[in-house]
């Protein structure tokens, strides 16, 4: 089974709907023993572990966004307040030490590996503050959004900003396959954002047009990232292709469980407007499964929620449907396969955190 997620972006909605289907009559025992890949004596806490390399992680930041204007520096800083989970960063750098150990038992992160997870963090925080902008979202984190503070054009002058100076950053590491690498994940995001403005109508390429979105918007950063970081510590072409794949897999997963949770977890403890996505029009896993059940949400679908009561119908949906625990499943199939090229590295502290991050992954709240 675990093999499956590598095809599933190729598969037509109706195949993917009749295999997690099948995964419905599973019983629920099953299915989470596959999932529990660390035993309690090899448990190693991932944030325990990356906190050493991620010291001081929010200042060296700020220091790449030295700007002499006040409140540029101040929106800039707004988001960097070190109250992040830095989940991106800590996977960069347990990639570095699992990657490294690997290829010469060395267990110390280079100053380039770990300043590709500072440009990760950057990139990633560039790309939230223009998704506010997009959105028109006002609220981030628990707290009002760059834009609602400054307004939309000095919020998108701020992310071009924290770009460019992770751009900067970038070039300092002097590697042009790393370069290469990074940059892709800014042409990722960009396309990312286009496939998620438009719609399929064909029902069938609805959700091989959603995991590809999934994966440029949020995926691909952290597969890039933990590739660039292998490539620095081992030459080994395929260590670089099991970071890529890690990374790929827990990235779709990540958002995958994020679109369960828009559903699923108040507005409070999310610290965003739940059914968020479906008012901006966008039909996620949990509302592409549970069309399988309720073919009527194909027309909502098709004017993205736009009629009045077409959001809350569409949630009661979602909730009546078994398309929470549909996504819930194919989040976990794509741990899966996080885990198991993962496993192909040499034992060592950090791949096991890597494992359990996995799993982290699924049962996370927020």
């Amino acid at each position: 089974m675990c093999h499956f997620t590598q095809r599933s972006s190729t598969l037509p909605f109706p195949k993917i709907c009749n295999i997690f289907w099948r995964f419905h009559h599973t019983s629920t025992s099953h299915l989470c023993s596959c999932s529990k890949t660390v035993s309690d004596e090899k448990y190693q806490d991932p944030f325990q572990l990356g906190r050493k390399d991620l010291k001081n992680l929010y200042e060296d930041i700020k220091k790449e966004l030295l700007v002499s204007t006040a409140e540029l520096k101040e929106m800039c800083d707004y988001y960097f307040d070190g109250k992040g989970k830095a989940f991106r960063p800590m996977i960069v750098v347990l990639m570095a030490r699992a990657c490294n150990i690997h290829h010469n038992n060395s267990r110390e992160v280079q100053a380039s590996q770990r300043s590709v997870a500072i440009i990760a963090e950057m990139i990633h925080t560039a790309s939230l503050v223009h998704d506010d902008v997009i959105d028109d979202a006002n609220s981030r984190r628990g707290k009002m959004t760059v834009n609602q503070i400054w307004g939309e054009r000095k919020a998108v002058l701020a992310g071009d900003f924290i770009l460019s100076a992770a751009s900067v950053a970038l070039a300092r590491i002097g590697n042009t396959t790393i370069i290469s690498v990074l940059t892709q994940v800014i042409e990722d995001l960009v396309r990312g954002e286009f496939l998620q403005l438009g719609s399929k109508e064909n029902e069938n390429e609805r959700f091989a047009h959603y995991l590809e979105k999934t994966f440029k918007k949020t995926a691909s950063l952290i597969a890039n990232s933990c590739k660039a970081v292998s490539i620095l510590g081992c030459p080994d072409p395929k260590v670089h292709e099991i970071a890529y794949q890690y990374g790929k897999n827990v990235g779709i997963a990540f958002q995958l469980i994020d679109d369960v949770l828009d559903f699923t977890s108040c507005a409070d403890h999310l610290g965003k407007p739940t059914a968020a996505d479906l008012k901006l029009g966008l039909a996620t896993g949990p509302v592409l499964f549970a069309c399988r059940q309720f073919p009527e949400m194909n027309a909502m679908i098709m004017r993205r929620f736009s009629k009045p009561g077409d959001v809350e119908r569409a949630r009661k949906y979602v909730l009546q449907s078994d398309g929470v625990q549909q996504t819930t499943y194919l989040a976990q199939r794509y741990c899966h396969e996080a885990t198991r090229e993962i496993s192909k590295l040499r034992p060592s502290p950090e791949r096991e955190a890597l494992i359990q991050l996995t799993e982290m992954v699924l049962v996370r709240d927020k």
